[in-house]
This record gives structure tokens, C-alpha cells and sequence, in this order.
């Protein structure tokens, strides 16, 4: 039987590389804001032999994450395995000059969605599945405040669900990427030499074993 794996974040970036490297073993449910990028996603991953099915949704929206979980319980019944890559990078500013726009984007993007989407996610996986968040620790980093603590929220909520589910299942793991050359650090370190970072594709695949086994 085929294996299903959900990807959030699906678009670009690291979501994107994981996406292809787990096509071969997986079929994979991307989901992402971007069209463009998710079409590009899916051409890559059927001219290599593989099969997706494209979500293009805001997971933000209750009802569009409400509507997907039923939808795979519906085709599939269950999840093997989901890879949680969204996240919200606000621009660096003192913590005292936080936009409120920006930070209330933050709150749903990185911490609201992922609680909604734990609890709707939890049961495809079931006691055999997966879930894979990944860290960032930006907390306390100057002009970082807005990222820093959201990103250290989701990732708190991820450790809470990982210690509440080691005798029942899923199994949930929370990786250390190396940086990348990818939107969200472009954002924080725009003059960056992009050289001297990991490339998503090759990050994916330092990863995959740790991710599968």
C-alpha cells in the first residue's frame, strides 16, 4: 500500500526539497499558497516517477485545514506520515517596535494553525504515523522578538505532543536544519553570501533518514 505523506510549506524552500525526496517512497499531499510553485512541485516530482496531490490553502483558514483532514480521512484513511515546514518570518525590528500587523501574523501562521493542525492531524497518524517539525531557536536574538517567540512557541507546543504521545503514538520529532539559502533567511540576512549555505535539495536528503527511520 502506498504511503501518504502531508507536507504544510509545501511551495518552496525546504518543504519543497523534502517533498521530492520523499516522492519516490510516498505520495505526497502538498500544501501551499503559492500555485506557480506547487505546480512547478508536481511536475518535478511525476517527470521522476512520482504522484502528488496539490493543495494550494492557507492554513490559516480553519475551514480549508478542516476540509483537507477530511478529505484524506475520505480517499485514504489515514496519514503515514506529516512534514510541517510553514512558518511566518517577520521582519527584524526592536522588540519595542514590533508591527502589530506582523506579529498577529505570526501568532497565526506559527503557533494558532500548528495547534489546529495537530488536532486534526493526530488522528490520520494514528499510533503508527509521524510527524516532523523543524527548529529554529531564535529566542531572546536581538530585533528577532516576533520570530523568535512564535517560532520557539510552535516548537514548544511540538515538544509538548512529543513528550504526550511516546507510549500511544505518533511519533514526533523536532530536526535541526542547516541554514539554506531560503526565502525566510534571505529575509533575516539579505546580504548573506547564499554560497555558504546548505542547499534545500541536498539538506533533504542529510535528513530523509532521519525523518524515516
Amino acid at each position: 500500500m502506498t504511503k501518504i505523506a502531508l507536507i504544510t510549506g509545501a511551495s518552496r524552500g525546504l518543504g519543497a526539497a523534502l517533498a521530492k525526496a520523499l516522492a519516490p517512497t510516498h505520495h505526497i499531499i502538498a500544501v501551499g499558497k503559492t500555485v506557480g510553485a506547487l505546480e512547478e512541485l508536481d511536475d518535478a516530482i511525476q517527470a521522476a516517477g512520482g504522484q502528488t496531490t496539490l493543495a494550494p490553502m492557507d492554513i490559516t483558514v480553519d475551514a480549508a485545514m478542516q476540509q483537507l483532514c477530511r478529505g484524506i480521512f475520505d480517499r485514504w484513511g489515514k496519514l503515514d506520515l506529516w512534514v510541517h515546514t510553514a512558518i511566518h518570518a517577520a521582519p527584524l525590528a526592536p522588540t519595542g517596535h514590533i508591527g502589530p500587523k506582523d506579529l498577529a501574523k505570526s501568532l497565526s501562521i506559527n503557533i494558532e494553525a500548528t495547534s489546529r493542525l495537530i488536532s486534526y492531524v493526530a488522528p490520520l497518524l494514528g499510533e503508527t504515523g509521524k510527524a516532523v517539525f523543524f527548529d529554529d531557536p531564535r529566542g531572546g536574538e536581538r530585533f528577532f522578538g516576533a520570530y523568535g517567540a512564535t517560532k520557539a512557541a510552535q516548537i514548544a507546543l511540538a515538544r509538548s505532543w512529543q513528550s504526550e504521545s511516546v507510549k500511544t503514538g505518533p511519533e514526533v520529532k523536532i530536526l535541526s536544519p542547516e541554514p539554506m539559502p531560503t526565502a525566510t533567511r534571505a529575509r533575516f540576512y539579505p546580504g548573506e553570501s547564499r554560497d555558504v549555505l546548505t542547499d534545500p535539495n541536498i539538506e533533504a536528503a542529510r535528513l530523509l533518514p532521519e525523518i524515516l527511520n
